[in-house]
């Protein structure tokens, strides 16, 4: 981590602590979260979408087996997406989630692979919020 010492008008200095961020939204630093196979079989979890973020940002299902999540958006104005779109093996997903409600979607992945989960909403000129850092991972096993 490094340390930015940035001067203000008041002539006390601000110390930015870069990295902190990034470490915060980098998939690589939450261990992936098994999906729990309920009694009928299904994939079940609630996904938060947050401001640039899914969490859990890295969900790890089986193959075959059907998969239903439940997207909670909790931001209170901007509307997020959850998008799989990997059509080689016949996977894609997407489903908008408007600002402060739940959607749901249900989808069997056909085999095993690693997948980008994303979101492509942006507000123009502006950079789209995979841009900003909302993406994740879809592992099936």
């Amino acid at each position: 981590m490094s340390r930015i010492f940035a001067p203000c008008a008041s002539g006390i200095g601000i110390v930015l602590l870069a990295g902190t961020a990034l470490a915060a939204s980098d998939p690589a630093a939450a261990p992936p979260f098994v999906v729990p196979v309920s009694p009928d079989g299904v994939q079940r979890t609630t996904v938060i979408l947050d401001s640039y973020s899914y969490q859990p940002n890295h969900l790890v299902v089986e193959a075959g087996k059907p998969v239903e999540l439940t997207l909670t958006s909790v931001t209170t104005i901007t509307p997020h997406n959850f998008i799989i779109k990997d059509l080689a093996p016949g996977l894609s997903v997407e489903q908008d989630v408007s600002a402060g409600k739940t959607a749901t979607v249900k989808f069997t992945p056909p085999q095993r692979g690693f997948y980008t989960i994303y979101c492509d909403k942006r507000l123009w000129p502006m950079p789209s919020h995979r841009d900003k850092g909302m993406e994740g991972a879809l592992e099936v096993r």
